[in-house]
Order: C-alpha cells, then structure tokens, then sequence
C-alpha cells in the first residue's frame, strides 16, 4: 500500500508534538474564541514567551494543531488500511473509527465553535486531507474483491470511497458515543461489502 500520510508534522520534536497535544486538549476544552495562548502554554509546560517563538498567532498555533491532528489519524488510517493480513471489513472499520470516531462524546459544549473555526482557518488544509483519506480508501478497495460486485454499475473505487466517508460524516454527526459511531460503521461497511 502506498504511503499517503508524509507531512511537515513528521518531523516535530518530542516537545512541539507534546505542546500540540496539549493544544488540542485546550482547544477541545474551550473552543477557538475561549482558547488564549497563556492557557496553551500553561497546559504544556511551556512559557508564553516559548510559545510565540515558535507560532506568532493563536490562529498558527490552531493550524498548526489542526494538521498536527489530521496527520496523526491519516498516519493511523494508512496503518490500519496496510494491514492485509486482516479482512478488509475490520481494516475499514479501524481506518474510519481513526479518522471521525476518535472525539466522538469528548468535545465539551463549550467548544461548540471549533467547527467553524476549521473551516474558516484550516478549511483547505482540512479539504486536503479529507481527500487524502478518500485516496487511502479507494486504494484499499481497489485491492480488494469487494469491487468486483461494483463492476456492473460502473462504480470505482473511489466513487465507494467518496460515499463511504460521506456516510461515516453523517454517522458522527449522529452518534452520542464512540461505541454507537462504532456499531453503526459496522453496518455501514456490511452493507458496502454485501455481495
């Protein structure tokens, strides 16, 4: 399977990947608007001063948090997706459950914004890498025998790529828990699969 996750995030240090860690936790906690570089900082254990060295806004810093996230996941979807050793059903089901499912009941009301704030912020880094994803998907089904049963109706992988996610999308939105997000992927990717 093809590589798709390389970014710059690969190559932060040990403590820029702990302090965007500890941004998203601020960011997950208070939303975009609430957030303050002092709180990032503190929850870190860095210096305001250290902060501003490396990002000169709140919005770098989001940014910056936003890709960090995304390659993480894309990094964890790939993984999963290469694992041919497994059917293809459960190396959907972790590549997805990676990608939407992972703060599916951990966002705190108060980050009702953060949303807006990708999109607004980040909204072509996020397009991007929702691609990347549909890529990383369409490959894996590409791969497999799955598509056959799609021949007929002159559907590519990609296309079943592209409503896979469309589907998984509308599934966080409606999932209360991970673990309701996660029996609901599974129906989904069952009826993908029904030959």
């Amino acid at each position: 399977m093809r590589k798709t996750a390389g970014t710059i995030s690969e190559s932060l240090s040990g403590r820029q990947e702990s302090l965007l860690g500890a941004a998203a936790q601020v960011f997950a906690r208070y939303g975009y608007r609430k957030t303050s570089l002092d709180q990032v900082a503190r929850a870190a254990g860095w210096s305001r001063q250290g902060l501003y060295v490396h990002f000169a806004s709140k919005e770098a810093l989001f940014q910056a948090t936003v890709e960090h996230a995304l390659s993480t996941h894309l990094r964890a979807v790939v993984d999963a997706l290469s694992q041919i050793n497994q059917p293809l059903n459960a190396r959907l089901l972790t590549a997805c459950d990676e990608w939407a499912g992972r703060y599916i009941g951990v966002g705190d009301p108060e980050a009702s914004d953060l949303i807006g704030a990708s999109a607004s912020i980040a909204g072509d880094m996020v397009r991007s890498y929702n691609v990347r994803f549909e890529d990383a998907l369409a490959e894996a089904l590409s791969e497999s025998a799955a598509m056959k049963a799609y021949e007929a109706s002159q559907l590519t992988p990609s296309s079943v790529a592209m409503t896979l996610h469309i589907a998984v999308q509308g599934l966080k939105d409606r999932s209360e828990t991970r673990q309701r997000f996660r029996s609901g992927l599974k129906t989904i990717i069952a009826v993908l699969l029904a030959h």
